[in-house]
């Protein structure tokens, strides 16, 4: 068994509420190098497949660090959304900043060294992408199912959206109803072609990357993920999941991990072990 060391970070904003990241480390003692993993958009850290994902990477000897982000509405509990403010007002640069500050505290706790694995799921995928692009201690990157585009709404979405000040997002794992304010549609329109450029950043990312999508994904088409590789065909890697869905037939609470699950997690434990063996803690 590896153990699990739980952290908290508060990110102080003055003379506004902290915003406060948690997470999981399993970091073994003989560990080469980390992977962070980035859950995506409803996601969280605790959700069905992350921790089977950071099991399997720990029992292959490297660390693993899965953390909410802070604005994912995830409370103390780890489970539910019981900070639905947070949900409402996060966006793109808060989880990109929220990424390097777990990354930072990771330095200090010294369970990252010289470099370092990333993985992201969904928009997380994305903010993954956008952070390797920047940072070349980024030494192996894993996507799957990751977006390639911020800007994900229709027009007679966007009007609605900008005419009532927010708009309802459903939850089917919890059935909640939770706003999204216009903070993020801003921030997209604002830097959707500059730094929140995620398919040209793909085009700057530098490290190994594997980019895995189902074929069968309800909530972002593979298309997106084949826009991905061919942006970044120099360093890249393309598997297209036969019948999979967008979370890889994955079911909260995870019980038993399904074929398409087990698959992709023994392709992405291998890529990992392979392109950071070489580094040291």
């Amino acid at each position: 068994m590896i153990e699990v060391d739980e952290f908290e970070l508060w990110r102080d904003r003055d003379e506004d509420s902290p915003l406060i990241i948690r997470g999981d480390a399993r970091i073994p003692s003989d560990a080469k190098a980390t992977v962070v993993i980035c859950h995506g958009f409803k996601g969280f850290a605790r959700w069905a497949f992350f921790p089977y994902l950071a099991d399997q990477i720990a029992t292959a000897g490297l660390g693993a660090i899965t953390f909410d982000f802070s604005g994912s509405g995830i409370g103390e509990d780890r489970e539910n959304f019981t900070n639905p403010d947070a949900f409402t007002n996060n966006t793109f640069t808060q989880e990109l900043d929220d990424l390097d500050a777990v990354i930072a505290e990771a330095r200090v706790k010294d369970w990252i060294g010289e470099g370092y694995g990333l993985f992201g799921h969904s928009r997380g995928g994305g903010v993954a992408v956008l952070h390797a692009s920047r940072n070349p201690d980024v030494r192996a990157l894993v996507t799957w199912a990751a977006i390639s585009d911020p800007n994900r709404w229709p027009a007679d979405v966007v009007a609605r959206w900008k005419a009532l000040g927010y708009i309802d997002v459903h939850n089917a794992r919890t059935g909640e109803i939770i706003p999204l304010s216009t903070a993020i549609l801003h921030e997209v329109e604002a830097l959707g072609e500059t730094i929140l450029n995620i398919d040209a950043a793909a085009s700057g990312v530098r490290s190994p990357w594997l980019v895995i999508h189902g074929d069968s994904d309800e909530t972002v088409p593979h298309f997106e993920g084949e826009r991905l590789h061919r942006a970044s065909s120099d360093v890249s890697e393309l598997r297209l999941i036969e019948g999979a869905n967008h979370a890889f037939d994955a079911r909260h609470p995870l019980t038993e991990p399904p074929q398409a699950l087990d698959s992709v997690t023994r392709d992405t434990v291998e890529f990992f072990c392979r392109h950071l063996a070489a580094l040291t803690m």
